[in-house]
């Protein structure tokens, strides 16, 4: 798998105490989340921001990447899909915490569609787990033949998750938001989730709300005066 890297944006306080990475979606690069950082910097000014761009080449977007290929015409290739390109975005988590000397306790992962796909699975599976999972637009990839009681040994060790959905998504369809958080609850993993009503397939302003707050809150923050 090729060496992950993207831009970066440092902490407005001059010190990196958490780090976030923002995972984008199919076809795009890591561009297209940075912008989140410039948007939440006030509430989380100890947080160093990098958004990676995905390793592969997107064959179906052309100067686009991805972190998987993706037909909609296999099941398998889902869990198929993030447990290739899983090792890969472990080994660039642990060379980005490395790099700002932040704990990976104070570890948050903001993922986009295809994104999300990877937040939840990589963070569900650290050995120390992040702070906090904040999927936008996603879908949680159980293994194949598997049910939510293959997440049961996760439950102790879960971070909290945020999941974030329009409800007029034609891209990533809203069964499959209530399918994820369900399939959480029934793994005994709590979850908060919050529905944006006439929003596809994006982010919008609300989604970008409730993400930094709920990321200041999991780095023990105080509640932004201007929310």
């Amino acid at each position: 798998m090729a060496t992950i890297a993207g831009p970066r944006l440092a902490p407005k306080s001059g010190v990196a105490k958490q780090l976030v990475v923002l995972l984008h979606g199919l076809g795009a690069d890591g561009n297209d989340l940075i912008e989140i950082g410039e948007q939440w910097r006030d509430w989380l000014p100890d947080a160093a921001f990098v958004a990676p761009h995905a390793p592969d080449p997107c064959s179906n977007v052309p100067m686009g990447r991805e972190w998987f290929p993706l037909t909609l015409t296999d099941p398998r290739e889902f869990w198929r899909g993030v447990t290739y390109a899983g090792p890969g975005l472990d080994a660039f988590l642990d060379q980005e915490l490395a790099h700002h000397e932040v704990p990976p306790s104070k570890l948050a992962l903001v993922g986009f569609s295809q994104g999300t796909m990877m937040a939840l699975h990589a963070g569900l599976r650290r050995p120390i787990p992040p702070a906090a999972i904040v999927g936008y637009s996603g879908l949680l990839v159980l293994e194949d033949g598997e049910g939510p009681e293959s997440l049961m040994a996760m439950t102790q060790t879960a971070p909290p998750i945020l999941l974030i959905h329009g409800d007029r998504d034609d891209v990533v369809p809203v069964e499959m938001f209530f399918f994820s958080k369900e399939a959480l609850g029934a793994a005994e993993i709590p979850c908060q989730w919050h529905l944006s009503a006439g929003l596809g397939h994006g982010i919008d302003g609300e989604g970008l709300r409730q993400g930094g707050l709920f990321l200041a809150q999991a780095f023990g923050l105080p509640y932004p005066e201007k929310a």
